[in-house]
Formats: structure tokens, C-alpha cells, sequence
């Protein structure tokens, strides 16, 4: 299992090399030294200078960015995830300082508080005012940093949206306060929390009771996950979590899948286009990322409107689409399929003959739009 896991890790290692990654110090008056991080832009980030990105923070980044950076990396470059900017934070040197929290309540103390104040004082906003950014983070830790992610998730305004808890070494009160704030939170928060059956078993008793605790939670703004893997060791338990993790979070980022065009939207009873772009309005709420329809997700709803036969819906299809690629035949072949499945074929045919001066798009051609013109012409005699 080492052996798989460092196999994993090291092609993670290789897939990063086709981003680019940055190594920066940072002067910290928060903790009184400087702190070394690593930056892992996109693989079109200084190619698409009006882009920007969601920020990925890796606490332990010593040993946990190249699995978090080449996971991102992999599922961005398939378009699972959105293109992120993955920050690692150096705590070689300084882990149990980073993360130390009082005995009476639980709470970070001394440089702990320290640390904490650096990572939302002056990390992120140095992130914010380097790089091209959107307002989603994502923040993920493994044992004692796991359990000091949390501290975020307690503000009143939590500075992170997604949490990526790995196998954490709990203080004594935290599953208490958890328990308190998760009920409250007002905007959706993504809580990612895993274990193994192998892992270290003071650890794993904590964060099943954890899971237990959060599972009772009840609010619709807590998007929460748990896993427990089989045979995962603590210490390779990240690069089984990471993968899972990150399609947890960024599910309704995906493309319609098998199962979703299965179990979801052919089920549906009212309108699959309205189904389309309310997952689009979920992705720009979520993520805050103006993410164009794909043209597969256009023709899965395609599919779908043939397979219930409710033609009808293929006009509000056209619109979207001529309203997202207006260039394009894609608005037009739709509108032209609402007019010849409800009994207009002379628009149909019209609306096919549009292909001579828009432009093809995806498998969508100027010589299928003709052939589709000329067959309704062939038939009716226009």
C-alpha cells in the first residue's frame, strides 16, 4: 500500500510539472519570520489574462502539496474541477508551534493564534492581490492540521467555503463546537471528513464520533462527506482522500454524467432545459465562476428531450443556446427541431438553411444542417 501510495504521489509529481509553480517567502509580522509557500497556478493562467480562480490553501504543504496540486491539476485538465490556484504552506520546521491550542478551551493560543492570523491576515489576501482570484476557497489539512482547519469554519463569516479534513487529531472541545456552529451557517459550506479502517486508531474513533455528530446536523447549507477507506495507512490516507474530496466538492461542476442523465434527468418531470440552467446558476453561486454550458451537456439534454418525446422543450433549448453561441448552428438546430417535431416544417427547413452563414460547433455541421433542409424540402415539395 506504501508502495501504491508513493506511486500515486510521484505521478501527481509529474502531472504538476506541466503547470506552473511558484516558490515564494513571505515576511509575516503576525509571526514574526518569514514562511515559505508554494503556488501552483492553472496550465493557462498567463494565457488567459481575464480569467480568474478559486484558491486552494494546503496546510502541511511540505508533504501535502504535490498530492493536492496534481489531483487538482489532473481533474481541472478533464473539466471535473474548476482551474484553481493551490497555495502550499511550508510547517516543516514549525508544525507543532503552528497549530498549538489551550488546554482549557480548545481554542489556538500563542503561535497558534499566530498562525491562524497569518493564513487569513496576510496570506490570503496576498494570494487575493498577487493572483487573479474569485471569491470560493478551499482549505485542506491531515491529523493536527485537520483538526486546525476547523477554526476557520467557527468565525461568524467562515473564511473558507470548502473544508478537506483528513484524519484530524481533534482538540478536546472541537467536535463540541462543530456540533454548535454547523446548524447556524448561512452560506454553503462544503465538509469533507475521512478516516481509514488501518488508520491510527485513537484517530479514527475521533473522527467517527465526529461524523456522527455532523451526520445529526441538520441545514441545508452544510454539504458534508464522509469516508472510510480499507487499507489506507494514516500517512497514505491523503492520497486516497484527495480524489474523493474534490469530486465531492466540485460534483455539480462536472459534466452530465452516465448516472446523473440516468437517475436524474430522465426522471425529471417538468423541463430538462430548466434542470441545465439551474446547474449552471448553482455552478456561479457555489464557485463564483461564469461557466459557459458545454456543448455535451447540450446534447445530453438533446437526448433526453427525444427519448421523453416532449418536443416542445427543444425551443427553450434554441434560445439558450443561441444566447451562449450565437455565431453558431447550435441555437438554430434546436429551434429547427421544435419546428419539425411540432408540425412547422417549412421554419424547420428555413431554420436549417441558416448553416451557410453561422459556424459549425462541436460534431454539428453545415452539411448535416443542409442534408437535414433538403430532406424536409425532398418531402413536402417546397
Amino acid at each position: 500500500m506504501k508502495k501504491l501510495a508513493l506511486l500515486i504521489i510521484l505521478l501527481f509529481s509529474v502531472s504538476i510539472l506541466q503547470a506552473q509553480v511558484i516558490y515564494e517567502t513571505i515576511q509575516s509580522s503576525k509571526l514574526g519570520t518569514t514562511r515559505e509557500i508554494k503556488v501552483q497556478l492553472p496550465r493557462g493562467y498567463d494565457t488567459n489574462p481575464d480569467k480568474s480562480y478559486p484558491v486552494i490553501v494546503v496546510l502541511d504543504g511540505d508533504y501535502m502539496f504535490e498530492v493536492v496540486a496534481g489531483n487538482v491539476d489532473y481533474y481541472s485538465y478533464w473539466e471535473d474541477m474548476p482551474e484553481s490556484i493551490v497555495v502550499g504552506v511550508n510547517q516543516v520546521n514549525s508544525r507543532s508551534a503552528d497549530v498549538m491550542y489551550s488546554e482549557q478551551n480548545s481554542l489556538p493560543i500563542e503561535t497558534g493564534a499566530a498562525f491562524y492570523e497569518f493564513l487569513g491576515m496576510e496570506l490570503i489576501p496576498h494570494i487575493n492581490k498577487t493572483y487573479r482570484t474569485v471569491n470560493f476557497r478551499a482549505i485542506v489539512g491531515h491529523d493536527r492540521t485537520a483538526n486546525f482547519i476547523n477554526y476557520f469554519l467557527l468565525k461568524s463569516q467562515p473564511l473558507f467555503h470548502a473544508y478537506i479534513v483528513i484524519s484530524p487529531d481533534l482538540a478536546p472541545d472541537m467536535t463540541a463546537y462543530l456540533t454548535e456552529k454547523l446548524p447556524k451557517v448561512e452560506q454553503k459550506i462544503f465538509y469533507y471528513l475521512a478516516t481509514s479502517q488501518n488508520d491510527i486508531s485513537q484517530l479514527k474513533a475521533g473522527t467517527e464520533a465526529l461524523n456522527n455528530s455532523i451526520s445529526a446536523v441538520d441545514n441545508k447549507n452544510l454539504l458534508f462527506k464522509f469516508d472510510v477507506f480499507d487499507k489506507a495507512t494514516h500517512y497514505a490516507l491523503p492520497a486516497h482522500a484527495i480524489p474523493n474530496a474534490l469530486e465531492d466538492i466540485f460534483f455539480v461542476f462536472q459534466p452530465i454524467s452516465k448516472s446523473e442523465y440516468t437517475d436524474t434527468i430522465l426522471k425529471l418531470d417538468g423541463s430538462p432545459v430548466t434542470y441545465l440552467t439551474d446547474k449552471y446558476a448553482t455552478i456561479k453561486t457555489l464557485f463564483d465562476i461564469d461557466k459557459p454550458i458545454l456543448i455535451n451537456d447540450f446534447n445530453a439534454i438533446e437526448a433526453a428531450i427525444n427519448k421523453s418525446e416532449k418536443y416542445q422543450y427543444f425551443e427553450d433549448l434554441g434560445k439558450v443556446a443561441r444566447k451562449l453561441y450565437p455565431d453558431t448552428l447550435l441555437g438554430n438546430y434546436f429551434l429547427a427541431r421544435f419546428y419539425e417535431e411540432t408540425g412547422e416544417p417549412k421554419k424547420a427547413m428555413k431554420a436549417y438553411q441558416t448553416a451557410f452563414v453561422l459556424q459549425e460547433i462541436g460534431s454539428l455541421t453545415k452539411d448535416e444542417m443542409l442534408r437535414r433542409a433538403d430532406a424536409i424540402k425532398a418531402d413536402f415539395g417546397y
